[in-house]
């Protein structure tokens, strides 16, 4: 069964009404947050690539990463749940696990299927919300992964205009 339906929460995947790469964060997160991260990417099989600049490195530990110094250049990880759907994950603060997605690439309820299958299973690993703000409108999520309720959820009308 899926979490949400398409036809009730296309809008929030219409890049002209959101802008195309939305913001996916997990709040209130500390290293150990982000290695349950990289250990879950490579337990669930997913496609991955970790990179600093243009450089593609193998994974390193979380602690790695956020011991390099404050003016290196951003760490990246493209993370495919399916070859299709990418999310690329952005080393900028220990404190949030912050990501973006194409929403260009999640169109119809199969895809939406795959994207609420992703911010499931972060959630339940780290036990903590994931929220998608709109590119236009950070700090106001719109949908995110209820920890209680244990799947993804509405945070906001979808009917807006």
């Amino acid at each position: 069964m899926s979490d949400l339906l398409w036809d009730d929460v296309g809008n929030f995947f219409d890049p002209d009404l959101m802008g195309a790469l939305p913001d996916v964060r997990v709040p209130d997160a500390s290293v150990e947050d982000w290695q349950a991260l990289l250990d879950l990417v490579t337990a669930s099989g997913w496609q991955f690539q970790y990179s600093v600049g243009v450089v593609v490195l193998p994974l390193p530990r979380a602690e790695a990463v956020f011991s390099r110094p404050a003016d290196a250049e951003c760490a990246d990880l493209l993370v495919r749940p399916v070859a299709e759907v990418r999310a690329i994950f952005r080393f900028y603060a220990a404190e949030e696990i912050d990501f973006d997605v194409d929403l260009r690439e999640l169109r119809g309820q199969e895809r939406l299927d795959v994207f609420c299958g992703f911010l499931r299973a972060i959630g339940r690993r780290l036990g903590k919300p994931v929220l998608m703000d709109p590119e236009t409108d950070e700090g106001h999520p719109v949908l995110g992964f209820d920890v209680e309720a244990d799947r993804v959820v509405l945070l906001a009308d979808p009917g807006i205009s």
